[in-house]
């Protein structure tokens, strides 16, 4: 779900319900006899339709209709359908077309049957660590398929399959009411989301071979011997690609297309995530010439059309090494709450549909923020040139206007092109420097706390609906010239943080209930409800934790344990396996809600530089603001929503991976310090062969080993979750806080130990 970027994602960082047909339906065996030319699907269709649009869809209901009846290959279909020889390659298209959808599932002997009726299933499957999978459930709020490792077949993560639901699944009961957890085995693979794989080249005695950097890649990928202009060396990280992989049981076979370097050469890590993520790094030719083009100032045309508010007192607040500026406020006091300005940049004024710009900026999806550079979604004369709401210079913005009432009530609400001009760039400290006095007298002090005050309204009024704190604190790297990790900081989400997440959520549901009052097709933010059988299996973790908790399915359950999390060594744990618990948020065109946040209506709109799905919503507003004659196209949303979907989670992906990467070369280096550094551990676990521990100010886990424990042996007690020394009594608990300094780090399986300070 959105967790801390559920909220903070407004800062910085499936199933496509088509409308009905237009036009009157027509049984496809009653139809009037046409000359043999003619498609027997033939229909007139409105003006401005696609002509093939009402045939293909009756001929696709027409063989939903005889594969219900008995299975057939395609030349059966062809002949129980009697059509004519122009249509061969037509139905061809479409039986591929609707077995990518899931429509149609091809089994033995190449025939098609429905699959439901199999007990077959068609999606995304995305693998875990543990080498186990889910393939994803397209339809809203149907449960995903679990796969066990044993039998996820050939399949990779990303891949579009198609599995077989093995019997009617485990039984998952939860306070007495419970559904089957289904289980399945893959027997196909439709599409390959990828077949490059990014890893570390090695060599046996008789062959090359590639192991993969991603975890949940468990094969060894042999390949050819490289070619000699490649220059490959055993050790280096190398991009390959899957030539074939019939059996799970063989090891797949590939050839290396790039050597990326050394490992440990500074700048591969990096580079390796690039290429395994698939990001792009550099704009098309012709979208930097669009680029170029744009003016990087104000038309005064263009600021004369709109609504003129430079003379407002508009600040920003970002984090310190921020480049783009998405978003500005103003807030005033007024007699019975608050006036409240949200000024977000109007990238929809200089990417406009159907260009290069837009075409690219759709594919890329997002902005991505690796810990050493930041992959943009907009070439930077736009991210952090007109489209940033710079201090002290005119921008174009898109504003949504409100009066709220001290009780949360919106009194009133509109929404504006205007034309801004920052008074003053804020960084988090300095917000939160100004929040931890009393208001200074000057107006920067005055409106800041007056937007806390409001803020703070709106969280305590979202938190007694229900919504679930699920914030986690983050580590930001900071790195030298050539790379390096130097320093890691703890990056906490204090009141300065909360000041802009509540005004960033306002504007969002406020626009989301606009579009979707009006009707205006666009895209939505949505969190759909968790399946009771993952909460009971989280319920059963936090059991093991001491935690009693009642029925998970009632959200005031679920506040009441995250509330009692507070300053528990194993609250960020915890946390994360509720995370797990719940569905992914994500795009989709039609208000479905958002579970996380307890918001019937939400969208995404106050970040159009680093996200596609900002832009979308954009457009749509305009258009029901009557400001374009037209919208996004309301039959290419659902489209979109899954494409933006996926780069969203492929981002989230290469962003942790980074960072995880940056921390564990940051305590690598420790290792060649003559004085390694103390750090502070809480013990999370006690195993017989040594403790778990968690550094609390780095959020990284690791092990130290019984062995490195000296001076006594040392007996486990599971019951009391502690190791006791048989000679000196001295006792290691969970829940203690201990000094380690780091003993090993072992980069390939990105693991750390420790050993007592």
């Amino acid at each position: 779900m959105d967790s801390k970027k559920m909220q903070q994602g407004d800062r910085r960082n499936s199933s496509n319900k088509k409308k009905p047909t237009e036009g009157k339906s027509h049984h496809p065996e009653q139809r009037p006899a046409k000359a043999k030319s003619a498609s027997p699907f033939s229909v007139k269709r409105p003006s401005g339709k696609s002509r093939d649009e009402g045939p293909s869809n009756k001929l696709r209901l027409s063989i939903l209709r005889l594969l219900s009846q008995r299975p057939l290959d395609a030349a059966g279909i062809y002949t129980a359908l009697d059509l004519p020889p122009a249509w061969k390659d037509k139905l061809s298209h479409l039986l591929k077309q609707m077995e990518l959808s899931g429509d149609v599932a091809r089994i033995r002997k190449d025939r098609y049957i429905i699959p439901k009726e199999a007990d077959l299933f068609t999606g995304v499957i995305q693998f875990h660590a543990s080498g186990a999978a889910h393939v994803l459930n397209e339809k809203a709020g149907e449960p995903d398929l679990y796969i066990s490792g044993e039998n996820t077949f050939t399949s990779m993560h990303g891949d579009r399959v198609v599995a077989r639901v093995n019997g009617h699944g485990t039984p998952a009961s939860f306070q007495g009411g419970g559904r089957q957890r289904k289980e399945g085995t893959v027997i196909r693979v439709l599409v390959r989301s990828n077949e490059t794989i990014v890893g570390t080249l090695q060599r046996s005695k008789n062959f090359f071979y590639v192991v993969a950097d991603d975890p949940r890649f468990g094969q060894n990928l042999y390949v050819q011997t490289p070619e000699a202009s490649l220059k490959a060396q055993v050790g280096d990280k190398v991009v390959a690609h899957l030539d074939s992989w019939e059996s799970r049981h063989v090891n797949p076979e590939g050839h290396l297309i790039e050597v990326l370097g050394a490992t440990g050469t500074p700048g591969v890590d990096m580079l390796s995530i690039i290429r395994k993520h698939r990001l792009p790094v550099e704009f098309p030719a012709e979208v930097l010439k669009d680029a170029a083009g744009t003016d990087p100032e104000v038309d005064p045309r263009e600021a004369a059309k709109r609504e003129d508010l430079r003379d407002r007192f508009v600040f920003t607040i970002d984090p310190d090494d921020a480049k783009d500026y998405d978003d500005a406020i103003n807030v005033e006091s007024i007699p019975d709450g608050w006036r409240v300005g949200i000024h977000i940049a109007d990238v929809s004024h200089y990417v406009k549909p159907k260009t290069a710009l837009d075409h690219e900026a759709h594919s890329r999806g997002n902005s991505v923020y690796l810990a050493d550079r930041v992959i943009p979604m907009l070439p930077e004369a736009l991210s952090n040139g007109i489209c940033s709401l710079k201090q002290g210079v005119d921008r174009l913005a898109f504003s949504v206007f409100a009066d709220i009432t001290q009780g949360g009530k919106i009194a009133s609400v509109r929404f504006a092109k205007t034309v801004i001009r920052s008074a003053a760039r804020l960084t988090y400290k300095e917000a939160f420097a100004i929040l931890s006095k009393k208001p200074g007298g000057d107006m920067l002090s005055e409106r800041v706390h007056a937007a806390w005050g409001l803020s703070s309204m709106l969280r305590k009024k979202r938190f007694a609906a229900g919504s679930l704190e699920l914030d986690f604190p983050e580590i930001k790297v900071w790195l030298d010239e050539n790379g390096r990790p130097v320093r890691l900081e703890k990056v906490e989400n204090d009141i300065s943080h909360q000041l802009i997440e509540e005004l960033m959520l306002l504007a969002n549901e406020l626009v989301a209930r606009e579009l979707k009052h009006r009707k205006q097709p666009t895209l939505y933010r949505i969190h759909e409800k968790p399946d009771n059988e993952k909460l009971l299996e989280f319920r059963d973790f936090a059991a093991t934790q001491g935690i009693t908790a009642g029925d998970l399915t009632q959200r005031r359950e679920l506040q009441k344990l995250l509330a009692g999390l507070h300053g528990k060594p194993y609250a960020a744990a915890v946390r994360i396996a509720l995370l797990k618990s719940l569905k992914r948020a994500r795009y989709f065109p039609e208000p479905l809600g958002h579970y996380g946040l307890s918001k019937s209506d939400y969208t995404h709109f106050t970040s159009p530089i680093r996200r596609y799905s900002d832009l979308v919503v954009h457009r749509s507003l305009e258009r029901q603001l009557g400001l374009t004659k037209s919208g996004p196209d309301s039959t290419a949303l659902g489209a979109v929503a899954e494409h933006i979907s996926n780069t969203e989670r492929t981002a989230a992906d290469a962003e942790r991976e980074s960072v995880r990467l940056k921390k564990l070369e940051y305590f690598q280096l420790q290792l060649t310090t003559e004085n390694r550094q103390k750090f502070r551990a809480i013990i999370m676990e006690a195993r017989n062969f040594g403790l778990f521990v968690e550094l609390p100010e780095f959020l990284l886990s690791g092990l130290i080993h019984i062995s490195a424990l000296e001076g006594d042996f040392y007996s486990h007690e599971p019951a009391k979750g502690r190791l006791v020394g048989r000679r000196t009594k001295k006792i290691y608990q969970v829940g203690d806080i201990i000094e380690v300094a780091v003993d090993r780090v072992d980069m390939f399986k990105q693991q750390v130990d420790f050993k007592p300070a």
